[in-house]
């Protein structure tokens, strides 16, 4: 088969969605073995820059290999990419199968079986959070690409669920994998890598962790009042460390809590973390949350786990189909409630090292061989379907 992958994510520093993406291409270059010896794969980016596309095979270990080429398409934008580049390149090569996420390209021929990855719908369950324009192409664009898509992937079984419940879809077309964490965190972080990071982004000596976007879904103002419910010797102790990008969609109500509790001096927000820094960071705190109100999959959840660092978490489907009893649980919107199971996990060492125990085990279900694998019966299947 000729498959191609959407890889323009890859090298921008776009967090989640490249992590995806990136992980996905490196474990089908590893299982690309004699069982598959005839796929070849053509990775589609609209980065053009020499230097930088062989920083980019070189990553993902693909510079000698002549099953993986990374094809450079200049473009004018992400509209010209999917109404005209990606489709003219098409006309003149065409491919068995494409994979993207979100948008589907525009007026390409039906021969060539497209899947798309949807990562959340979290723009129809939360779009009041979202700019208008954003939301209006999200609104307009989304369900034209779900009609064209062969198929519709779901990075759990909840997101699938909720495209089902959002869209008027075949259930048939749509299927799920799961999302892994990256090679970078089974490795052993030294005690000097991990004073590293904590120079490099000023964190303090111990911390209450929370890393991802800063969107009003993300849910950070609760997380702020229940740190500020905290009792002063554990105030004083632990400092409440925000990590990521401010972005577009920031939510200002952030610094407006902040500023209410007079946390200036408790709250710190290095900004947006290199990924290969991640997991150095997880292992310099003393407990991670996410109190998310919506996710598609919650990879920071996992990648905590992973290093077995007690979490405590909103209590919703995707978080529980990641951890199940593997981490605390409170109600998002519940602030005293979080406020306690931070104090216990911060208090009672025989809770923590429990829920650690817990967390090494669940994490042996993820894995990105396991999901490659899974998305390649996804394209053997599309491409009997059209034979």
């Amino acid at each position: 088969m000729k498959i191609g992958i959407d890889i323009r994510n890859i090298g921008k520093n776009r967090t989640g969605d490249e992590v995806v993406f990136f992980n996905l291409v490196k474990s089908l270059r590893i299982t690309n073995s004699c069982e598959h010896a005839n796929d070849i794969f053509y990775l589609f980016t609209d980065i053009t820059d020499k230097n930088k596309l062989e920083e980019i095979g070189k990553s993902l270990g693909i510079e000698d290999r002549e099953d993986f080429k990374i094809v450079p398409l200049e473009t004018g934008n992400k509209f010209t990419w999917n109404f005209w580049t990606l489709p003219n390149h098409f006309r003149k090569n065409p491919i068995d199968i494409y994979l993207t996420q979100y948008i589907t390209p525009f007026f390409v021929s039906k021969k060539i079986k497209i899947a798309t990855i949807i990562h959340d719908v979290s723009f129809m369950a939360y779009g009041k959070y979202l700019r208008f324009s954003d939301l209006f192409f999200l609104r307009l664009l989304i369900p034209i690409s779900l009609r064209r898509a062969d198929k519709i992937i779901g990075v759990s079984k909840f997101t699938r669920d909720e495209i089902l419940k959002y869209y008027d879809i075949s259930e048939k077309k749509i299927g799920w994998i799961h999302n892994a964490v990256s090679d970078n965190f089974y490795r052993e972080i030294s005690v000097e890598e991990i004073k590293r990071v904590r120079e490099k982004y000023s964190l303090p000596e111990k911390f209450i962790l929370y890393i991802g976007t800063l969107q009003p879904r993300k849910n950070i103002p609760n997380l702020i009042r229940a740190y500020s419910d905290l009792p002063d010797e554990i105030k004083s102790a632990f400092k409440l460390v925000l990590a990521g990008g401010k972005g577009h969609n920031y939510d200002k109500r952030i610094d407006e809590e902040i500023e209410r509790y007079s946390l200036e001096n408790n709250v710190m927000m290095p900004g947006f973390v290199d990924e290969e820094d991640k997991p150095a960071l997880f292992k310099a705190s003393s407990l991670f949350c996410n109190p998310s109100f919506y996710e598609g999959f919650g990879i920071t959840i996992l990648e905590a786990m992973t290093l077995g660092i007690p979490t405590v978490a909103s209590d919703i489907p995707p978080h529980r189909e990641v951890a199940e009893n593997s981490i605390l649980l409170f109600s998002p919107e519940n602030p005293a409630e979080l406020s306690k199971k931070i104090s216990s996990l911060l208090t009672d060492s025989a809770l923590r090292a429990g829920l650690s125990e817990k967390e090494t085990a669940q994490c042996q279900k993820f894995s990105w061989e396991k999901t490659a694998e899974k998305l390649r019966s996804f394209f053997r299947a599309s491409n009997s379907a059209a034979d």
